[in-house]
């Protein structure tokens, strides 16, 4: 078993854990009413876009989501929530650095021995998610359960779904397609990005993520026969019947979003396998982004 499929496995027992985290470190999650930035890199950018939309659909505040290498330094946040893992990247640490004295800032991560201990106001480390991988599964999905038990969003149908994401076939055919769309709606577009990201990451894919409603302008022209297109969460009505009518593979996201995602990592780790590639030693990618100067 590679440490991707070890760390993705353990999924279900590390949001338990979130859940429980959320409530222990209420006063350095973003209160009600307060004007949030989320920021990360790489999926955990994507993940900041899932939990930001979800902040703002709930009715917490103005949420917004930013990779930290684009965050727009004019604007006023009463808090920022950087997301890391390794608590190391170049692009995060420079952002909190720039925001001090300007903007509370949190940061969640999941070592306590990097820089970013001290380069915000607040930290959240969950430790128990950190991962060998360089491709992020856990962190990111615990990172995420945590701001949704956080705002009040998450159950124990959360977790089944997700032992259920873990145990079910995939379907027939979709290991062997040629190209792989993903779609979203809402706080599910951030979901989409990351299960795109994953299948480029690990098993050098060629898959794309669109909102579900932008990808009739445009995008469904790439899909036909030997094509994938899976929707994390509900469709929009008749898209199922029109991915179908090109001869293309329709993958109904039928479990809460982020179980979906355990899904598609799943898919990753198997088309993986079927390429002859180490899901554990991703082409060009490290652990962490350290940028020299």
């Amino acid at each position: 078993m590679t440490h991707v499929e070890d760390e993705l496995s353990s999924q279900p027992e590390c949001w338990i854990r979130a859940a429980d985290e959320a409530a222990a470190h209420e006063a350095a999650l973003p209160a009600a009413g307060e004007r949030v930035a989320i920021v990360g890199c790489g999926t955990s950018f994507f993940m900041a876009q899932a939990a930001a939309a979800l902040r703002e659909q709930s009715g917490q505040g103005e949420t917004d989501a930013f990779a930290a290498s684009e965050f727009p330094t004019g604007r006023s946040y009463d808090r920022v929530v950087a997301l890391t893992r390794s608590g190391t990247t170049t692009e995060v640490l420079e952002l909190l650095g720039r925001l001090r004295g300007h903007a509370r800032t949190t940061a969640v991560t999941a070592d306590p021995h990097t820089p970013v201990m001290e380069s915000a106001d607040d930290v959240v480390v969950l430790g128990f998610a950190d991962e060998r991988s360089v491709v992020q599964t856990r962190f990111a999905t615990t990172a995420l359960t945590l701001l949704r038990a956080h705002l009040g969003l998450h159950g124990d149908t959360v977790v089944a779904d997700a032992r259920t994401a873990l145990d079910a076939p995939l379907p027939e055919g979709l290991v062997g397609c040629s190209q792989f769309t993903f779609l979203g709606r809402g706080w599910t577009v951030g979901l989409a990005n990351e299960a795109g990201l994953k299948m480029r990451e690990a098993s050098l894919a060629w898959a794309e993520a669109y909102p579900a409603m932008e990808y009739r302008h445009g995008p469904i022209s790439v899909t036909t026969h030997g094509t994938a297109t899976w929707m994390l969460g509900e469709a929009p009505e008749g898209l199922a019947g029109q991915v179908r009518e090109t001869g293309g593979l329709w993958v109904d996201g039928g479990l809460d979003p982020l179980a979906e995602l355990v899904r598609a990592q799943r898919l990753a780790v198997a088309v993986a396998a079927a390429r002859g590639l180490d899901p554990d030693r991703p082409r060009h990618l490290t652990r962490s982004v350290i940028l020299g100067h």
